[in-house]
């Protein structure tokens, strides 16, 4: 049985030290393994941090067929106290998270088998009743340690900072029987670092909003490999997908070294927001990987435009078209949009003393920027590579409609990106007309 935990090993046990700080952090999760195969090891894990309590299992009908009915079964042969719930309708919103509650109140813990949607909405739900959480992964996906749920209130969705899993078990041999769009949809969500990081740190260091490089530090053990191996994964070679798997862990732990989102989720989050909230009917199915694969690459192709400007953008003060906003999506949304957009909205003053800054640092902020960006060709071949979708079209969507959502995802949160600064000097339109959908 092979592992390949790795640094998260180290992580988990308080011992690893930062680069430079000699810190140590404790991420807040008590047992995170990935092997090979967790066949006949699912009771202990279960056990060792859940044992004499009253669990219960919950999947959907995928994840219940790719791993849950063993975790229970197995479960149960152990002599554990355990239920069974298979979610047949799943959605990560306020309604799907009340039908958790309702459906499994009578339990000190909840296993979450499997999905995006099935951790999130578990993970909430244990954060409103007060009860434990560990998960089964049956994906390669970051949203299994975050100390956050991504929750749809409404149609609109949120970032909600709650206790995250206990423990994060992976078990290779279930994840390389994944749908393959599963799997390129996790690189897609890894792969994004590179645009989140460079908006983060944009607005650091035009606001000097806060900051910091330990999910950097972390995630740069594993990335050059990764992209290097990108073809691997889907051919489902173990170690390939291993790495991917750690690095995707690693990639939702930033949530625990920085209390916000912000490292891994910028404006391309942005974006797959907006289609998610206003697809409606129209929407594809894609997930949210894949639409944050197609906002990455968007995002990589406006920053890179801009980076490697010699002249600074000039800034002028935020307008916020209400009008517009309230005709396409109503009084509620607009109001939240607004609000949100308030909070990092330029007057004439702040936008008078950004151009200053702008005018006598832009070489330096540029440069520190791109020193942290991937170049647009090297991050589109990796994902090419990976078998990522690359276009709104490659996602099924329309192009009239990627384009609004690059256009308006800027009010969707009060984090300041490219987005926003393109859009506050230049105008956003040049650039979603000649973008590739």
């Amino acid at each position: 049985m092979k592992d390949y935990s790795g640094v998260l090993s180290d992580l988990v046990d308080g011992t690893w030290e930062e680069p430079g700080t000699g810190k140590h952090y404790d991420i807040g999760i008590k047992s995170m393994v990935i092997r090979d195969t967790l066949e006949g090891e699912e009771a202990a894990l279960v056990a060792a941090l859940h044992h004499g309590k009253k669990i219960t299992v919950i999947s959907d009908p995928f994840t219940h067929d790719a791993m849950g009915h063993r975790i229970y079964n197995t479960l149960k042969a152990d002599g554990q106290q355990v239920n069974e719930y298979v979610w047949k309708t799943p959605q990560c919103s306020d309604t799907g998270v009340e039908q958790i509650r309702e459906a499994t109140p009578d339990c000190d813990v909840r296993i979450a088998v499997g999905s995006g949607t099935v951790n999130d909405t578990v993970k909430y739900a244990c954060y409103l009743d007060d009860k434990r959480y560990s998960v089964f992964a049956t994906s390669p996906m970051n949203a299994f340690t975050t100390g956050t749920a991504s929750v749809s209130f409404g149609g609109f969705k949120k970032s909600i900072t709650c206790r995250g899993a206990e423990g994060v078990f992976f078990d290779l041999s279930v994840l390389a029987k994944c749908p393959p769009k599963l799997i390129s949809a996790a690189f897609a969500d890894v792969i994004c670092r590179t645009t989140a990081q460079v908006d983060w740190l944009l607005s650091h260091l035009l606001f000097n909003t806060p900051y910091s490089e330990t999910p950097y530090t972390l995630l740069a053990y594993d990335e050059a490999s990764m992209i290097d191996n990108a073809s691997r994964m889907l051919a489902g070679d173990i170690d390939a997908l291993g790495m991917l798997t750690r690095i995707s862990a690693i990639m939702g732990l930033g949530t625990r070294f920085t209390e916000t989102t912000h490292s891994g989720s910028m404006a391309e989050h942005q974006i797959s927001h907006y289609v998610d909230m206003f697809a409606g009917n129209d929407h594809p199915g894609s997930s949210h990987g894949e639409q944050v694969g197609v906002g990455t690459i968007t995002m990589s192709a406006l920053q890179n435009r801009i980076l490697h400007s010699d002249s600074p953008p000039v800034m002028k003060p935020t307008v916020i078209p209400e009008a517009d906003l309230h005709q396409r999506f109503g009084a509620d949304t607009t109001n939240n949009m607004t609000g949100e957009t308030r909070k990092k909205a330029l007057d004439a003053a702040s936008a008078d003393a950004l151009n200053r800054k702008l005018q006598t640092e832009w070489p330096a902020i540029s440069q520190q920027l791109k020193e942290v960006m991937l170049p647009f060709d090297h991050l589109q071949g990796a994902m090419r590579n990976a078998g990522c979708a690359l276009t709104a079209t490659d996602l099924g969507l329309q192009a009239d409609f990627y384009r609004d959502a690059v256009t308006y995802a800027r009010y969707i949160r009060d984090r300041f990106s490219m987005l926003d600064l393109v859009d506050d000097s230049t105008g956003l339109e040049s650039f979603v007309n000649t973008m590739p959908v």
